[in-house]
């Protein structure tokens, strides 16, 4: 496999009120069923409980990350680059900056619902130590599809074999 190269002047930042139109362009153009604005704006109300992230290249939002840290383990909500700029390890930056802030607010585990068919996303998450651990049917809509639970059971180690120490 080879190396993707993530831009240079590529950024990972908090998610502030102000990058809210950005996602939601980039929600709409990934999702057939797409998050709200409200229900960002319920995720980032979730104070000691959800984390967000945003990819910015200068002012431009490019990918953005929702998580929730909760009881030990870290629950990825909702992960999306833009589809002009995947395939250039955004979704890798994001990944680590999420699950790094996770270990470090006490996650050891992590896990996340993605679409059977979304053979992209589940290889990015297979490089951090996800497998599949079930599958919860008919789960999604619009099309209606299965999901893959995919469980990471040691963050610390993830981390390290991406190349960060916790």
């Amino acid at each position: 496999m080879s190396a993707r190269r993530v831009l240079p002047d590529l950024t990972i930042a908090p998610v502030r009120e102000e990058d809210l139109p950005a996602i939601l362009a980039i929600e709409t153009t990934s999702f057939s069923a797409p998050w709200t604005e409200e229900m960002f704006r319920w995720e980032l109300g979730q104070a000691g409980t959800s984390f967000a992230w945003v990819a910015r290249q200068g002012d431009r939002v490019l990918g953005y990350l929702f998580t929730w840290v909760v009881a030990g383990e870290c629950h990825i909500n909702n992960v999306a680059v833009a589809p002009t700029s995947r395939g250039q390890g955004i979704g890798d930056a994001l990944l680590r900056t999420g699950l790094t802030a996770a270990l470090a607010r006490g996650a050891r585990t992590a896990l996340l619902e993605v679409r059977a068919s979304n053979h992209a996303a589940q290889a990015l998450y297979a490089r951090w130590g996800f497998a599949v651990a079930g599958r919860r049917r008919r789960y999604y809509s619009h099309p209606t599809e299965d999901a893959l639970l995919m469980r990471c059971d040691d963050l610390a180690g993830a981390l390290m074999r991406r190349g960060r120490d916790p």
